[in-house]
């Protein structure tokens, strides 16, 4: 995967190539040192219909009042990536305590949202089914497809769901931002990682979620809306502390 870094001063080329093993990368920078190569770069660039940004960089840029572009905080270091190249995970959740319930009466609070049978497979087959591990065995959640409202891009997120069909309602977990009885397991990590937490004691409940697609983030940015908290993870990623500016 190549992706073109634009700064005013020093254009740079940042390369991430991907080995067989899981999370393994090796990163390469390299400074452009040929204007005219930066000026095709610049200009193909030019020619992108849509250009997806992370939400915290939209954010940050409504909340900018009558930027002047010499200051250092209005500058964001941007990644243009392919999107037949991007890969997005499922951002999974554990949470701390299900409030004093049995495992038998959290699945019946839950099957009053759904239909609820044992899982087989851990992992999500489609949109709107969750996967719930406790007491050491995993358990599916059906939404009935009727419920679900398609055309509202960011209500229809399976992490939309969870939050508005179980978490508030069931668990009373009203900011998953804030609240410190949910934590949040990449994708990256599977199912296992979930389910050592659990076993461990240090969670009491774990949910396996269907990733958010591509489009569904291209859709959410198209209607100019902001993606709810820990709802993507992105692979490859950048390696931490690789381009850093001095205030």
């Amino acid at each position: 995967m190549i992706s073109p870094f634009w700064h005013r001063a020093l254009p740079l080329l940042f390369t991430t190539a991907l080995s067989a093993a899981d999370n393994d990368a090796r990163d390469q920078l390299i400074r452009q040192l040929d204007q005219r190569a930066f000026g095709m770069l610049e200009q193909r660039a030019k020619t992108v219909a849509a250009i997806i940004t992370r939400e915290a960089a939209e954010k940050r840029r409504a909340e900018s009042s009558r930027p002047r572009g010499d200051r250092a905080y209005e500058w964001l270091l941007s990644v243009l990536v392919p999107a037949a190249q991007l890969r997005i995970l499922p951002y999974n959740r554990v949470v701390r305590d299900i409030g004093g319930r049995s495992s038998q009466a959290l699945l019946a609070e839950l099957s009053t949202c759904g239909t609820v049978r044992p899982a087989s497979d851990p992992v999500p087959p489609e949109p709107g089914i969750f996967c719930f591990y406790l007491d050491r065995g995993w358990w599916r959640l059906d939404l009935p497809g009727g419920s679900i409202d398609r055309s509202d891009p960011v209500r229809s997120l399976d992490v939309s769901l969870l939050q508005e069909r179980v978490l508030e309602p069931v668990l009373g977990i009203v900011d998953q931002r804030t609240d410190p009885r949910i934590d949040f397991v990449g994708g990256i990590r599977g199912t296992r990682a979930l389910e050592a937490q659990v076993d461990a004691g240090l969670a009491a409940l774990a949910i396996s979620l269907y990733p958010t697609t591509v489009e569904q983030v291209m859709a959410v940015a198209d209607r100019g809306h902001i993606m709810p908290p820990k709802s993507t993870w992105f692979e490859p990623k950048l390696r931490d502390a690789m381009f850093c500016h001095l205030l």
